[in-house]
């Protein structure tokens, strides 16, 4: 940091000088203002790249705390004595997009993985930089010693139901939840199991992929310590096949976005392989085994796909419960239908006359996927599918998130592009 300094001070305050300029009368003055300015906005990217790495990625206080409470005894887990005794857990490269949530690929057991951890407390203002947090304080509160195992299966219902809804099948996802917890597969939960389960549960994206295990386009679920939990490491994160690095992004205009793009995708019958697999996601999420779900940001840097091009989602913290998205609707106050978003595009209509937001959303799931889908699909498709294909998608966007059109006329769309998809990719090396 001190040697960048050093270089944007010499940059910026020493000019070259006249007498460097006469013995060098090749060198026009323009051609030397462009090296000082580019040194200048180099030194400048560098700058924020470091500034923002050591800012977003603290995988070292991530360890620290788990480790903390791991040997006090306070929380347990599958993968608690490969991160703090035997060091068989390795952080490796740094993904985090937001200094509380860290995300690392790593290894584990020679398996290339994603690991995930919250220190949202680890960061409080009054906390001192050499201070373990505590955490256990807040996050690993309940359940309290003393609580019988009918009572935590009676929390773990009623928080089920509070997320997911008065589900049927909630008690067998109960069931699986204490299975999880039992680390050591004893038949019983000790207090540091629970807490650690308990924890876990809080965490939306955790709770998403667990209720979601049977299906296939979700990364799997691999083990936990305390609320760190690990994942499967899914290839490739964006459906375009690069994500340009974010401190490019604002500088790049979006025809060359779309270029990079359409130059990096996969071959339109591998696209069509994935997009199958997205549309597969979105029926899965509608009226699934633990409810409905909403995709509420669709972006092609949230979905991605393994190296056999099946499609698997990227972050399911973008996706909420219908449970969720309808308490946060429920008698809210609106002036337009902007004013019932829940998440970046869940956006339900605006009673004007009651002035309060409805619980139907204006554009549902599959329109939303299909819009996402419309460059994806129709830049390289064959010729004598395209026309066909761009008429199936224009009327999948145009679909209506009304309850009275959601059962018949949604799974109508869906199957109708499934199968024309389906139909081009078939029997070939591509299927």
């Amino acid at each position: 940091m001190r040697r960048i300094r050093r270089l944007v001070h010499l940059v910026l305050f020493c000019p070259f000088s006249k007498g460097l300029q006469g013995r060098l009368p090749g060198i026009k003055v323009k051609y030397l203002l462009v090296v000082w300015l580019g040194i200048f906005v180099g030194s400048w990217v560098a700058y924020m790249h470091y500034s923002s790495y050591s800012e977003l990625c603290r995988g070292h206080v991530c360890r620290m705390i788990i480790c903390d409470q791991y040997k006090k005894g306070i929380i347990s887990g599958s993968t608690c004595k490969d991160l703090c005794e035997e060091r068989g857990l390795l952080f490796q490269h740094c993904l985090s997009s937001s200094p509380t949530q860290q995300v690392y690929s790593g290894l584990w057991r020679d398996r290339e993985v994603i690991i995930k951890c919250g220190i949202g407390e680890a960061l409080r203002a009054d906390s001192r930089p050499d201070s373990v947090p505590r955490r256990d304080v807040v996050l690993f509160d309940k359940p309290t010693r003393g609580t019988s195992m009918d009572e935590f299966k009676e929390m773990l219902l009623n928080f089920l139901k509070s997320k997911l809804g008065d589900q049927p099948s909630l008690p067998a996802l109960v069931s699986r939840v204490i299975a999880m917890a039992d680390v050591n597969r004893d038949g019983k939960v000790s207090l540091a199991e629970a807490k650690s389960i308990w924890a876990l549960l809080q965490l939306n994206e955790f709770l998403l992929m667990f209720s979601l295990h049977e299906k296939e386009h979700t990364a799997k679920l691999l083990g936990h310590c305390g609320d760190l939990y690990v994942t499967e490491k899914i290839p490739h994160t964006s459906l375009y096949g690069l994500d340009v690095p974010p401190f490019l992004q604002s500088l790049l205009p979006s025809v060359a976005h779309q270029l990079l793009h359409q130059w990096f995708a996969p071959a339109w019958p591998r696209r069509a392989k994935i997009a199958i697999g997205l549309l597969e996601f979105v029926e899965e999420i509608f009226h699934g085994t633990y409810g409905s779900f909403y995709i509420c940001e669709t972006g092609f840097r949230n979905v991605g796909y393994n190296d056999k091009f099946d499609f698997k989602m990227v972050d399911l913290r973008k996706v909420a419960t219908e449970a969720t998205v309808r308490g946060f609707l429920k008698g809210r106050h609106c002036e337009q239908n902007v004013d019932c978003t829940y998440g970046r595009d869940c956006t339900a209509a605006c009673d004007k006359l009651l002035k309060q937001c409805k619980g139907d959303m204006v554009q549902p799931n599959l329109a939303k996927v299909c819009g996402l889908l419309q460059d994806y699909l129709l830049y390289g498709a064959p010729l004598e599918l395209k026309d066909e294909l761009q008429k199936q998608l224009r009327t999948c966007m145009t679909l209506s998130g009304l309850a009275s059109q959601m059962e018949v006329h949604h799974s109508l769309v869906l199957n109708n592009l499934k199968t024309l998809l389906w139909k081009k990719i078939s029997n070939t090396k591509y299927s």
